[in-house]
């Protein structure tokens, strides 16, 4: 199956979207109902005790799954977040992390999925279960 969108678009995206654009996300790599973000440290993500904040890898596990489903739907989709857990399970500190979010189920009014965030060494970071609503459905 092809994708319903280009690695060349979601680029774009993150690159004219005020929102990601702040956080410096890059593309790592797309599949069918599948995206890998990058998420490059910057200071400003820093919380006391030298870790990162909680909301950065939510905001990147939120444009994984974003994403992930645009490879299903096409960029001109307007899913939304529903809902998302997350569980923090290690901190970052002062480094560079990836998030990869996966489709679980795409349902006609709801889609489920999951994302990871893990460092450079593999670690799992956080994991959060995420709800979106199909705004155009």
């Amino acid at each position: 199956m092809s994708l319903a969108v280009t690695e060349s678009q979601l680029g774009e995206l993150l690159s004219s979207v005020a929102f990601t654009r702040s956080y410096g996300f890059r593309l790592h790599s797309i599949a069918e109902g599948r995206c890998t973000i990058a998420v490059p440290f910057q200071e400003a993500f820093e919380r006391p005790g030298q870790i990162v904040s909680g909301q950065v890898f939510m905001a990147a596990a939120d444009v994984a799954m974003w994403f992930a489903i645009m490879t299903r739907l096409g960029i001109a989709d307007t899913s939304v977040t529903a809902g998302m857990t997350t569980s923090f399970l290690a901190p970052a500190r002062r480094e560079d992390f990836r998030c990869a979010a996966t489709i679980l189920r795409l349902g006609k009014r709801l889609v489920y999925g999951v994302a990871e965030c893990v460092n450079g060494h593999g670690t799992l970071l956080t994991h959060h279960a995420i709800t979106y609503i199909r705004s155009s459905a």
